[in-house]
């Protein structure tokens, strides 16, 4: 399991390259096959969205037929098969197409490991376990910024493409052969319960407004908006926007280490997430007020929004209380369809306002002010929603 698990990271280490490596890209694509930020954030948003359209899917063959199949398969499919097309891109459609590959082939790789948490592990652990699955295959996240950069300058974008969708392949066939499933419950296959169960739980529903949009916007930044901001409105270079998001993609992974342990510390996950939400709104508020302050003050903010943006293994973790045992497979990917759906929405609602915004004479700070606003307030509206959620399903 040990070896399986390892190869789990493997397979979110690519993952989180694939959600977030856009930003570093821009420039290049811009000049070479005409893509817009606008364009971007749509295949940026059809990623989260093909992602998250697959959680039901992959929730139902994770209790079916197990992570190994799962994740092993898809992987490969659109992980290798995603590659392949972003490659071989000659315009945006085959970018968007490449990013929706991507989107299923990431789809299982978190959920397969969630779910052996879940079925093998104390209850008591599960946030600590998911912060640390994040936080280690947030390397991908890393390598989708500064590293990235110099691979595009060394070989150039495409070849670094080829070079990627091999590496998904040798994954995918290493999950294949060494990932072990659970054993099966012993009522997996008992009548009463399915999504409908899910659906109608009070706390569950509480919760997932906040899980729809705590994890937007530090991804849509950190994976798109960064890039075409930090250019616009400070002039950056690829290499500049590399060390600013490469920064971002470290405080991510350290928010994912660090929320585990502060639930455990505090004794309520509840507490914990009210207050790393609220930060974070913060951060963005400060970027909606001076959005051309300076090229250091951004930075700072986008370091604290993927810090205090970091609290998605602790909303899973809270709502995994309530989830019964035997649709354990369906109840974390309903949770995750929420919270990697709300980015896909987010990237698809930036796009539009880009659009719109694109003839006007409007001054391009205002245009990213108004961005860093929505935000802020999509993370206050869910937060305020979720202080209604229980800390823990009631007793009897």
């Amino acid at each position: 399991m040990k070896a399986g698990l390892l190869f789990l990271v493997l397979g979110y280490f690519l993952s989180q390259f694939y959600r977030s490596f856009l930003a570093v890209l821009t420039p290049v694509l811009g000049a070479e096959i005409g893509t817009t930020s606008a364009d971007l954030s749509f295949a940026s948003g059809m990623w989260f969205l093909t992602f998250a359209a697959m959680q039901i899917p992959v929730g139902w063959a994770l209790d079916r037929f197990g992570p190994k199949l799962t994740a092993s398969v898809l992987l490969a499919f659109g992980g290798g098969g995603g590659a392949v097309v972003f490659a071989m891109a000659e315009g945006p459609g085959a970018v968007t197409l490449a990013m929706a590959l991507f989107g299923i082939g990431g789809s299982p790789v978190l959920m397969a490991s969630y779910f052996i948490f879940a079925r093998m592990f104390p209850q008591a652990m599960f946030s600590t376990l998911a912060g640390a699955m994040i936080g280690f295959g947030s390397a991908g996240n890393l390598a989708g910024s500064a590293p990235l950069a110099m691979a595009v300058s060394a070989w150039g974008w495409r070849n670094t493409m080829w070079g990627l969708g091999f590496a998904a392949l040798l994954v995918a066939l290493a999950l294949m052969l060494v990932l072990r499933d659970p054993p099966a419950e012993p009522h997996d296959e008992a009548p009463g319960g399915n999504l409908l169960t899910l659906l109608t739980n009070r706390n569950l529903l509480l919760l997932f407004p906040l899980l729809l949009v705590n994890y937007a916007p530090a991804m849509a930044i950190r994976g798109l908006w960064a890039g075409p901001y930090l250019t616009d409105v400070f002039a950056m270079d690829e290499a500049g926007i590399g060390r600013v998001t490469l920064f971002m993609a470290l405080a991510m992974a350290l928010g994912n280490l660090l929320y585990g342990p502060a639930e455990r510390l505090l004794g309520s996950k509840k507490t914990v997430v009210l207050a790393g939400n609220l930060a974070g709104a913060a951060a963005c508020l400060t970027l909606w007020a001076m959005p051309a302050s300076s090229p250091v003050m951004a930075a700072s903010m986008f370091v604290l929004i993927g810090l205090f943006g970091a609290s998605y293994p602790v909303l899973m973790a809270h709502g995994q209380l309530f989830i019964p045992r035997r649709l354990t497979g369906r109840g974390i990917t309903l949770l995750n369809l929420f919270g990697i759906g709300g980015v896909g929405l987010m990237q698809f609602l930036t796009s539009a306002m880009a659009r719109t915004h694109a003839p006007d004479p409007v001054p391009v700070p205002g245009f990213y002010s108004d961005l860093f606003l929505l935000f802020a307030l999509s993370l206050l509206a869910g937060t305020l929603i979720y202080t209604l959620c229980a800390e823990r399903p009631a007793k009897g």
